[in-house]
């Protein structure tokens, strides 16, 4: 294959990728790389597969790339692993205070044992609400089932009664897993149905002492009205691992708050699986310009 590649870490610039995309047949493009019909009208009709480097696949606009006939890979399964370690990990920041502890050694806070100081809450004998029980949901459960988690619950667009068998996990509305949990996790894809699910009305739902976690998409959070529920201890408190947009401006209002934690979108990093997803990736590119099929293909 004869590569065009742009080489840096930061994101190829619009106008570079509208330009260098012109007569291409494949396409291995990234998270944060918007294909939509420009790009689409900019390669013109020789292309023929699109490799992206991710699971999700919200930056893609797949109606239009049906439309057109496109193959397109992607790379499920095998971050499945890694972010759920750091759904857990921004789930007992967030629980247990970590940052603010960490802050309070650092500024001189931390001048004797007190009681009641820097006190949060476990997950022994608590409830968990997973939104959305696929791949990384499970995985998730899978990991906090030894915290001695009581209960969980979890929602989405059917029951999965198989999936849900390991960790007894009863499927209920979002309306009680709301008002159920001590802990929610989100772990549901980006669609027009799941798109600022997580609003007002859910978050005044939800108890004064539980936690909410979002390692999905940004845009399932409505982020106001997630700010006014924290500053307004209508929840106890939030990790984030995604936000609307990426980067989130250093002065944004959540970034002031002690009790939520933002991480930037991290939840696939180690190295290990960011060379596997690398690698997966690109034998979908090869695969999809032989015309054989992919290691994983999106069926449109």
């Amino acid at each position: 294959c004869r590569v065009q590649l742009w080489d840096s870490e930061e994101p190829v610039p619009r106008a570079e990728l509208l330009s260098r995309v012109a007569g291409t047949r494949g396409l291995l493009c990234l998270l944060s790389d918007r294909i939509d019909r420009e790009v689409l009208d900019a390669a013109g009709p020789d292309l023929k597969v699109i490799s992206t480097m991710s699971v999700g696949f919200d930056h893609l606009a797949l109606d239009e790339i049906k439309r057109r006939g496109i193959r397109v890979g992607y790379t499920p399964d095998v971050l499945t692993d890694a972010t759920a370690e750091l759904s857990v990990a921004l789930l007992l920041s967030a629980c247990r205070r970590l940052p603010e502890a960490v802050e309070q050694v650092k500024s001189g806070g931390w001048t004797t044992w007190k009681p009641l100081w820097m006190c949060g809450y476990g997950l022994s004998n608590s409830t968990v609400g997973i939104i959305g029980l696929g791949r990384i949901g499970q995985a998730i459960a899978r990991r906090l089932k030894p915290f001695g988690v009581k209960k969980f619950l979890y929602t989405g667009s059917a029951p999965k009664p198989e999936s849900a068998a390991e960790f007894e996990a009863e499927f209920v509305p979002l309306t009680r897993l709301a008002e159920e949990s001590d802990f929610v996790l989100v772990t549901c894809a980006l669609t027009p149905a799941t798109q600022g699910m997580c609003n007002k009305d859910f978050f005044s739902r939800m108890k004064k002492t539980s936690v909410f976690v979002n390692t999905s998409r940004g845009a399932v959070v409505n982020q106001e009205d997630l700010y006014d529920a924290l500053a307004q201890g209508q929840i106890a408190a939030a990790g984030l691992d995604v936000t609307t947009p990426e980067p989130l401006p250093t002065d944004h209002p959540l970034l002031s708050l002690k009790n939520c934690v933002i991480l930037p979108h991290i939840g696939s990093a180690t190295y290990a699986t960011r060379n596997t997803m690398a690698v997966l990736a690109a034998n979908n590119l090869l695969a999809g310009l032989r015309g054989e099929p992919m290691p994983h293909e999106l069926k449109l």
